[in-house]
């Protein structure tokens, strides 16, 4: 298991985390498989989504924002209870199919780290299966 530490800057925000992935996915050297990418926090997420216009990662953020407003009348008293949401919809992991040494992905897909409770200091752990 690989470990990727993600430095947020903003409350809510989304990272293109795909080079990093490929980084560990060219030194483990593996032809077939499937690599899974997985996210141990309750206020963040990892997802799959275009990654060629960055408006997308934008409207991601606002609709989420707009569904699920920072502050509601929330029970949870920390105050980060829109964040527990938002990383729910989004997810804690995805799993991506290695073939011939590269990730299968779509030509404008790229893998995102979700941030609902920034900034902070974030970790990724990469699990990969070979075939």
């Amino acid at each position: 298991m690989k470990e990727i530490i993600v430095k947020t800057h903003n409350k809510n925000e989304m990272i293109d985390i795909t080079r990093q992935i490929e980084e560990i996915l060219r030194n483990e050297k593996i032809d077939s498989g499937i690599l899974t990418v997985f996210v141990p926090h309750t206020t963040a997420g990892v997802t799959i989504n275009e990654g060629a216009d960055p408006d997308v990662k934008t409207d991601i953020l606002n609709s989420l924002n707009k569904k699920i407003p920072e502050n509601e009348n929330y029970k949870h008293m920390e105050g980060n209870s829109d964040a527990h949401i938002k990383s729910s919809l989004i997810g804690s992991s995805v799993n991506i199919i290695i073939n011939n040494g590269g990730l299968v992905l779509g030509t404008w897909q790229h893998v995102f780290f979700f941030e609902g409770d920034g900034p902070r200091s974030r970790k990724v752990f990469v699990e990969i299966m070979k075939k």
